[in-house]
């Protein structure tokens, strides 16, 4: 009995720590036919700009075939002298709040691709949730809420969107021109 429970207890901890390690990885993903960082981002429900920095990316094209890591690789030095973390919850109160003037476009104006330039195609996600920004002021690829609008990604800049102003995608012209240009507080969700 002795020695079965030693064999048990061995074989537990080398397929624990086999689990472990293979965890430590990562997660990647392999680029298909129509995918763009956006779309590889909010599937594996991180940012453009995570994607991009554990890839070392500096643009925003991919190829069909390249391997992205699309999850953080874990230090498995550290996470086994660290004990894990407390959770806690975190209060809208602590992001950071800033107010802009919004103005609304849509993907149908003369000359636009309604393919933003983190990739998005708007022409073919007419209901998605996105927004032009000063990348300086917010980071392409951030996750934001817009009062007004909703949950979105700053997924777009443009020739006139400098400093704290905003354009938020409306599919449709005639609730574009209805939104109008108006103030607005977005917070940085992440």
């Amino acid at each position: 009995m002795r020695k079965f429970l030693t064999v048990l207890f061995a074989s537990l901890l080398f397929f624990s720590g086999f689990a472990y390690d293979a965890s430590a990885q990562g997660t990647t993903y392999t680029v298909k036919k129509g995918d763009t960082l956006w779309k590889v981002a909010t599937l594996h429900k991180v940012t453009v700009n995570q994607v991009k920095q554990w890839n070392n990316l500096t643009s925003n094209t991919i190829h069909v075939g390249k391997v992205l890591k699309v999850s953080a690789v874990k230090n498995v030095t550290a996470a086994k002298q660290t004990p894990p973390a407390k959770p806690t919850t975190v209060s809208n109160t602590s992001n950071k709040t800033i107010t802009v003037t919004s103005t609304a476009y849509t993907a149908s104006c003369r000359g636009c691709s309604g393919v933003t330039a983190t990739g998005i195609n708007l022409k073919k996600n007419p209901f998605a949730k996105v927004i032009a920004v000063d990348p300086k002021v917010i980071p392409l690829g951030t996750k934001v809420y817009v009062e007004g609008y909703g949950e979105a990604i700053a997924g777009d800049k443009g020739g006139a969107i400098k400093g704290h102003k905003v354009d938020v995608f409306i599919s449709n012209l005639g609730r574009a021109k209805k939104w109008g240009k108006r103030t607005v507080k977005v917070t940085i969700l992440e």
